[in-house]
């Protein structure tokens, strides 16, 4: 393991962590690093495997939650709204991420001009909506609806085409049906850990013959470098909305994507 290769594997960790749960587009930082560093991946291992790191994140800072939850499921209504909620929501982009898998890791993973045009739609998209979104009807996750539910879900849809971002596309969507913010980015949160897992455990099956485990130690350091960037932005991500709201990653959205394009066409 040379120093350069243990840097890229922090480096990669990192970005991992801090953009999952941002509507920034994870997927899209790491194509764009891939494509400026030349990082060869093959199989996608790497990658695939430090998502983990991200999972457990969320997992360790919602733990409560989820016992409360799953432990109210016999006797809560709201337990089980939420915990329905969650699956139904996860359904459409689980059968779309299946019949279109092929499509999007070979086309569409290989275009960072399809990342650097996504990051800047979606990042006026999120501005138009952050400053002309509807009134909030819905302040808490344990009050959205399993209709909200579902159709937060089909907005998750989006989010297939890297650079639109999964908690961008969940977030906004939440938000257009009149979900509070701080609500949408913790359903958001919930929604991303059947979601991500499920990823994970599709593409390490589809990639199974091309999986490298000789670099186990790489793995484990991007690992422990996306556990610890994911833990601190869920435990920081909800003030910062709460305060500031989506505007400061709609910006940033559109002046990385517009570099992304200016860049290509050069």
């Amino acid at each position: 393991m040379s120093a350069t290769d243990l840097l890229l594997a922090i480096l990669l960790g990192i970005v991992e962590g801090l953009t999952e749960f941002l509507p920034v587009s994870s997927t899209g930082h790491l194509i764009i690093l891939d494509w400026l560093l030349g990082f060869e991946d093959p199989g996608g291992t790497f990658k695939v495997m430090i998502q983990l790191g991200a999972i457990l994140a969320i997992i360790i800072v919602y733990i409560r939650k989820i016992w409360d939850v799953t432990i109210g499921l016999p006797s809560d209504p709201k337990a089980r709204q939420l915990a329905f909620g969650i699956v139904l929501a996860f359904l459409p982009a689980a059968f779309a991420g299946v019949l279109l898998h092929d499509f999007i890791k070979e086309v569409l993973f290989e275009s960072p001009g399809v990342v650097g045009a996504t990051l800047l739609g979606g990042g006026i998209i999120m501005l138009i909506v952050e400053y002309l979104r509807p009134e909030p009807e819905t302040h808490s996750i344990d009050d959205i609806p399993v209709w909200k539910s579902f159709l937060i879900g089909c907005f998750q849809m989006l989010a297939l085409v890297p650079g639109v971002s999964r908690s961008g596309a969940t977030i906004v969507g939440a938000m257009l049906l009149k979900v509070e913010r701080r609500a949408a980015a913790e359903f958001s949160f919930f929604l991303a850990m059947p979601t991500m897992l499920g990823a994970f455990t599709y593409d390490a099956y589809k990639n199974r013959d091309l999986l490298d485990f000789s670099q186990l130690g790489l793995i484990a350091v991007g690992f422990v470098a996306a556990f610890i960037a994911g833990y601190v932005v869920v435990r920081l991500f909800l003030g910062i909305v709460s305060r500031y709201g989506f505007a400061p990653f709609a910006y940033y959205r559109i002046a990385l994507g517009a570099l992304m394009l200016l860049l290509v066409m050069n």
